[in-house]
């Protein structure tokens, strides 16, 4: 947590000194590790109750807390000085998560994060971040990452990564969520990002009220999901629109669970996303 929050201190400082959309604009090549070391029990079991997660004992790790015990190591990286886009302003589009087994709370995870591509979006420029979990040199997991800069293009060059229309999922279950769950997240994940704590904090950033974290909306989701028969094993979700707390919002899944959807009452869709199961 006290290296999340340095580098949010480090990305507001070097963000103004950044240029989005430069010509000839390279991403860092190197990559920062993690050493090995299995999850701290208490942060799992807080991260566990806060998102909806069963809390066994034992049992694997949900399929989101790896990302979520790298994006420290993430942070470092995007506000490091040869990183290209500044961090301020920068939104978080889909993520893509894939487990190749199970994880199990005990073992140790030597997690890996890098850069791997820039590209064109029709809003600005999109990187992609990548984070890998090694068991013994075995690779057990890994994500990707979209994060939007958002800047002035050329239409001819904007080439955008567009999602199908949300189908119109049935609605499974509602949530209230109080307006202080970005304050409660973040204090199990350790990003403490202004936009999810306070109203006045986010209105600084130009939203009317406190958003809750994207990761925790697509993790509140999967705990839902993973009621169903199989385990999940891979993950796409698209991040649509924030949810301002407090907020109730509608979980909706078709028959097979297998594509999920996070909507308000108005209908406004905030998340979209598939899932596959171990057979």
């Amino acid at each position: 947590m006290t290296s999340l929050s340095a580098s949010l201190v480090r990305g507001a400082v070097t963000s103004p000194f950044k240029h989005p959309g430069r010509p000839g604009a390279t991403l860092p090549t190197g990559r920062l590790t993690l050493p090995a070391a299995p999850a701290a029990p208490g942060p799992l079991a807080a991260y566990r109750r806060i998102c909806g997660f069963p809390t066994p004992e034992s049992g694997p790790l949900p399929l989101p807390y790896p990302h979520v015990l790298a994006f420290p190591l993430a942070m470092r990286l995007m506000t490091g000085r040869d990183f290209p886009l500044p961090v301020v302003g920068l939104v978080h589009t889909w993520i893509e998560i894939s487990s190749h087994r199970p994880v199990q709370p005990g073992e140790a995870l030597e997690l890996t994060v890098y850069a791997d591509e820039l590209t064109p979006h029709r809003r600005g420029t999109e990187v992609t971040m990548v984070t890998e979990a090694r068991v013994g040199g075995e690779l057990v997991w890994e994500s990707r990452s979209g994060y939007l800069s958002r800047h002035a293009t050329k239409g001819e060059a904007a080439a955008a990564r567009v999602g199908e229309e949300a189908p119109e999922l049935p609605a499974i279950a509602e949530w209230r969520l109080p307006g202080d769950l970005g304050r409660r997240y973040g204090a199990v994940s350790g990003d403490r990002n202004p936009i999810h704590l306070h109203p006045l904090t986010a209105r600084l950033f130009g939203f009317p009220r406190a958003i809750a974290h994207g990761m925790w909306t697509v993790a509140r989701c999967l705990a839902e999901a993973d009621k169903r028969a199989g385990e999940l094993r891979t993950v796409r979700a698209e991040f649509r629109a924030p949810v301002l707390l407090p907020a109730t919002v509608t979980y909706a899944a078709d028959p097979a669970g297998n594509a999920f959807a996070l909507r308000s009452a108005s209908g406004r869709v905030h998340l979209t996303g598939t899932v596959t199961r171990a057979l």
